[in-house]
């Protein structure tokens, strides 16, 4: 297993909108420009997708991932990982969400990748750092308005 990247953000917004937002899936091209479609495949009881395939351009990270999705600890832990793809052999990712009080949210969000192909540790953390840190700050924008 690869190192984890991470980074995190305060957004000024209560963690129930942050938490609505990131569990609309389907939604996500609207706001991320790394995510250029989304199909759900799997729902669970509440409607959230446990299944979705998602066409990723997120620069060199380029790929159509199948990604399971884990909403047992929502709304503060969101998680996902590779079902299946086309060059990637490992995607897992976290969204963890802390409620500050004051009607924001700390999201820190956590990526690790392998691909079939090999990639410099260098480059692909690099690439995961450049992927968190462009979602932060699409999700903020977002939410902020």
């Amino acid at each position: 297993m690869s190192d984890i990247s991470k980074n995190s953000v305060t957004i000024e917004a209560p963690i129930t909108e942050v938490a609505a937002l990131l569990s609309d899936l389907a939604g996500y091209p609207t706001w991320s420009t790394a995510i250029k479609s989304v199909e759900v495949q799997e729902k669970d009881s509440a409607g959230r997708a446990t299944k979705a395939k998602i066409s990723i351009d997120a620069g060199v990270m380029k790929d159509r991932v199948i990604l399971d999705y884990d909403w047992s600890g929502a709304p503060n832990l969101i998680t996902f990982e590779l079902d299946d793809a086309d060059l990637l052999t490992e995607m897992t990712g976290a969204y963890k969400l802390e409620d500050n009080g004051d009607d924001t949210t700390t999201v820190e969000y956590e990526l690790t990748v392998a691909l079939s192909i090999p990639v410099p540790a260098m480059m692909r953390q690099k690439a995961e750092r450049s992927t968190i840190d462009l979602a932060l700050n699409q999700l903020k924008s977002k939410l902020e308005g």
